[in-house]
């Protein structure tokens, strides 16, 4: 226990002393996730909508295909992406392996289908009498869907949020696409498997603690949305 303490009472004095590596570490993470949750945002939620929307051949395999992605292992995401990237890959030449873009790539693979997902389950549990309502009142298709989904807005941001803690926490992505290069690509799952296995437990356990302080404000955020 005597170690558990001590390393607890360290681990709060770089959090409040704001130690560069550990602003470094929750910057690049935060940074990294946060690109990755928006350009998913942009691809999935358009996607989710236009598949809960539209009856078309496949449409059930298309959704099975989904719920596969959604619990792709990262470490799959990271060795594909890899190999795209890498110098014997086809965009080696672009010099994006081990590079934050890199792992926002890596990280938008994975929260892309979460989005979608939680947004077509979005779409099919709205009273569909939406789209037929705004149409008779002269909408178009565009401006029927954007009613659509201004009416699921709360199901569309629980998907942000869902596909934000999944990125968040992430390490295999980070660590095959970015490096884990001290200062630059260093995330903080990255940071706490390295500073663990050196034997600096309460480096680690000072980014463990921040990382669960955002990995609760997520999920209250999303149980506020969620009773809404």
């Amino acid at each position: 226990m005597e170690f558990i303490s001590s390393s607890l009472h360290a681990a709060l004095v770089l959090i409040l002393a704001f130690d560069s590596e550990v602003v470094q570490a929750i910057w690049t993470s935060l940074y990294t996730s946060g690109c990755a949750i928006v350009l998913a945002a942009i691809f999935g939620i358009p996607g989710g909508l236009l598949i809960g929307l539209n009856s078309f051949q496949g449409k059930r395999l298309v959704i099975t295909g989904l719920n596969t992605l959604m619990a792709l292992p990262t470490v799959v995401v990271g060795l594909v992406v890899y190999g795209m990237l890498s110098r014997q890959g086809p965009l080696g030449d672009w010099g994006l392996l081990f590079t934050p873009l890199a792992m926002i790539i890596g990280q938008t693979i994975l929260a892309t289908p979460i989005v979608a997902n939680y947004t077509l389950a979005a779409v099919n549990g709205a009273d569909q009498r939406i789209i037929t309502t705004a149409m008779t009142l002269g909408a178009g298709a565009l401006q029927s869907a954007l009613q659509l989904l201004k009416e699921v807005r709360f199901g569309i941001m629980a998907a942000v949020i869902a596909g934000f803690g999944r990125v968040i926490a992430e390490v295999g992505v980070a660590m095959m696409l970015g490096g884990n290069i001290r200062g630059y690509t260093r995330t903080m799952t990255t940071s706490i498997a390295l500073e663990t296995s050196k034997g600096e437990f309460a480096f680690g356990l000072a980014l463990g603690l921040v990382l669960m302080t955002v990995a609760l404000l997520v999920n209250l955020f999303l149980n506020l949305l969620q009773q809404r």
